[in-house]
């Protein structure tokens, strides 16, 4: 057996294992590009190990995907299949769980005119929405991870051969998932107790607002009253355990989105849509955004906060260590999931309502009313830096430190 396929082996036991925790009898859904199906097999395997019902896999092709939009017609493009939706449904009402894995290439829709992608985003938003809803709740477990493609490897390594970029790739992902511990799970489980002792000390102190401070960015972000943050792991309706991002760095909690000022700077890229969005800045006043300009790909960006209502606004508010070990990689990932665990992020849409107390059995409406902001997209882009300060302010105005020099006091 080669290094690579037993070091695969061990990272579908993790994912299976402690990524979604797959239950007896349970369903589960892949979602892979074709270039995966190694690692999809595992854990496949592993998930009928430990007792799944089904595994149900979904697979895609970006450069089939590319062809079709860009030749679709815009309306068969914004207008999904009642099977399609359906499914979705269906799958949700039952509790399947969601791995999904990430690893087609950053800009891989580069080419595909901004007017296609804007009419496909309407259609795939339709038939998320029982998804979005289930895992925005956590109803379900669900899980996020990576796997090395050529094409992903050659952005992330230019100067090395594509066979030796892939190489590097897949290595910086198993360590970035502590495979290279004797014992993965346990480093887990020591890693998720830390992260719980910074969320644990945000949740006493129940900050009023925050205030980040760098040298391009200058915002106060309010936090509703009751605000719960979170961190590494989780657990679905059933009470089942499970991490919803591998690798994870950060914790996080739902801002007041009516309670938001100021100016910020993005500082790495953001793979939105299959292309990129680099040197955003974004002003908010009353919790708005009122002026948006991204250096490359400010279409898309605006076409993303033109969603809908609540695209004008945050979900969501992370706080990332400057030494993580993702960020001592000294690399841009071109990839949210790695390059948001290397530094502070922030969300443009939808909230989680399990970031607020008892907030998965509120209403729309309440959520509303206590500052939960509500939308169809949810997308972070990052914002930490070295020489990023984050003060808690308390609703004395007493200002306590969080972070200085990007890491926690």
């Amino acid at each position: 057996m080669s290094d690579l396929t037993t070091n695969l082996t061990k990272y579908a036991s993790l994912i299976v294992n402690l990524g979604v925790n797959v239950q007896p009898k349970q369903t589960i859904i892949i979602y892979a590009a074709v270039d995966q199906v190694q690692l999809t097999r595992l854990i496949t395997k592993a998930a009928y190990a430990k007792g799944a019902a089904e595994v149900i896999v979904k697979w895609d092709d970006p450069v089939i995907d590319q062809e079709f939009l860009t030749n679709a017609d815009p309306l068969r493009l914004q207008t999904p299949y009642t099977f399609e939706k359906q499914a979705a449904k269906e799958l949700m009402n039952k509790k399947a769980s969601r791995i999904s894995i990430l690893s087609n290439s950053p800009d891989a829709f580069k080419l595909v005119p901004t007017k296609q992608l804007q009419a496909y985003k309407i259609g795939k938003t339709i038939v998320k929405q029982p998804v979005m809803k289930a895992t925005m709740n956590n109803d379900i477990s669900w899980l996020v991870v990576a796997a090395a493609s050529p094409e992903w490897a050659q952005m992330v390594y230019p100067d090395e051969e594509v066979e030796a970029a892939t190489a590097h790739l897949w290595q910086t992902i198993f360590e970035a998932n502590r495979l290279n511990t004797a014992n993965p799970e346990t480093s887990w489980a020591e890693h998720i107790a830390f992260l719980d002792n910074q969320a644990t000390w945000l949740n006493t102190n129940q900050f009023d607002a925050l205030h980040y401070q760098s040298a391009d960015t200058d915002l106060t972000i309010g936090l509703p009253a009751n605000h719960v943050w979170k961190a590494a792991g989780d657990k679905d309706s059933s009470g089942n355990s499970f991490v919803p991002n591998m690798p994870t760095e950060e914790v996080f909690t739902a801002p007041d989105n009516r309670r938001i000022d100021g100016t910020v700077s993005s500082t790495l890229p953001l793979s939105y849509d299959g292309q990129i969005i680099n040197g955003i800045q974004l002003t908010f006043e009353s919790g708005k955004i009122i002026s948006a300009k991204a250096e490359q790909g400010n279409e898309l960006l605006n076409s993303l906060i033109n969603t809908d209502n609540g695209s004008h606004s945050l979900g969501e508010v992370a706080l990332v260590p400057e030494d993580s070990p993702i960020a001592q990689t000294k690399t841009t990932f071109y990839n949210t999931l790695f390059d948001e665990n290397a530094s502070d992020h922030i969300a443009i849409g939808a909230s989680y309502p399990f970031n607020i107390k008892n907030g998965t059995n509120m209403t729309a409406e309440q959520l509303a009313a206590v500052g939960l902001n509500q939308s169809d997209v949810h997308v972070d882009f990052m914002i930490g830096s070295k020489d990023m300060n984050i003060t808690g302010i308390t609703k004395t105005q007493q200002e306590i430190p969080i972070m200085r020099n990007g890491n926690w006091v």
